[in-house]
């Protein structure tokens, strides 16, 4: 997979990053002033992630999405190894990001090396207009996680 940042047009990528969040309006808010890092295989979008300078050295992972048919193949970690290289770079220390509390996410994101740090009660109900489901169950809470750079 090649891995390349996209500065214009990021709406065209918008069906892999809807996979990541749901909520167009929600993904508008980050998409704008975040970086966009997309994963091509034969020259086609498998892999989006967009994250964001949230100062003071950290950095966080609004979205991560891998195309279903390519999940469980090392994209999503590809895509998260890309990212904190680039925040290391940029002088970074820590990487954060918020997930739902899944059986499905969780267990990704801990194989990586984020530990958790937090968790925000009812934050999905809160903030999306309509129930989200993952593996079946509804998601209520976010759970903050966090990786030392």
């Amino acid at each position: 997979m090649n891995i390349a940042e996209v500065q214009t047009d990021k709406k065209r990528y918008l069906p892999l990053l809807l996979l990541g969040d749901e909520d167009e309006q929600m993904l508008g808010r980050y998409l704008a002033r975040g970086v966009l890092l997309v994963g091509f295989s034969e020259g086609k979008p498998v892999a989006v992630c967009v994250y964001t300078d949230e100062g003071g050295g950290v950095w966080e992972v609004q979205n991560l999405a891998v195309s279903p048919r390519l999940q469980r193949r090392g994209l999503g970690r590809e895509m998260l190894a890309a990212v904190e290289a680039r925040c290391k770079a940029a002088g970074g220390h820590t990487l954060r990001l918020g997930t739902g509390d899944s059986r499905l996410t969780l267990p990704f994101y801990r194989a990586c090396g984020f530990y958790a740090v937090g968790r925000e009660p009812g934050y999905f109900p809160k903030h999306y207009p309509h129930p989200i489901y993952e593996g079946g169950e509804q998601l209520l809470d976010r759970v903050i996680l966090e990786k030392r750079l």
